[in-house]
């Protein structure tokens, strides 16, 4: 099966899985969904992930992680969509939640955090904002 924004399905599956208080959801592994995984496991949001083969499909296995009850990510939502694709320079990039949270970028130099593509200097596609 085919997605047609297959970075809104991975937000919208670990959105899912917290509010079902899940340890761990699964979806199809992509080398575009490692680096943004790597990026959240980076900035605290997840506890981790492995890449696991289930039907000879490689697959994420990704654990959520939970703080005192309570999922770590209280909001993660989707910015650049397959029909409008945002784009920012660093100078014009906003801080999410009074720095409190973060934005996913795809920059020329790889996928990274806004705090990350400050020190870079590099501006690139908002992929989605996580608080």
């Amino acid at each position: 099966m085919s997605l047609s924004d297959p970075m809104g399905d991975m937000l919208t599956r670990i959105r899912n899985g917290q509010i079902r208080r899940k340890d761990c959801v699964n979806m199809p592994a992509s080398r575009f969904r490692e680096n943004v995984l790597e990026v959240l496991q980076r900035e605290g949001y997840i506890r981790g992930y492995e890449k696991i083969s289930a039907d000879n499909k490689p697959e994420f296995k990704i654990e959520l992680k939970y703080l005192e009850g309570e999922p770590v990510i209280k909001k993660i939502a989707r910015v650049s969509t397959p029909g409008r694709r945002v784009y920012s320079k660093i100078k014009d990039l906003p801080r999410n939640f009074d720095g409190l949270g973060i934005s996913i970028l795809s920059t020329s130099k790889g996928v990274m955090s806004d705090n990350e593509a400050r020190q870079e200097n590099v501006g690139g596609e908002i992929l989605c904002k996580v608080f």
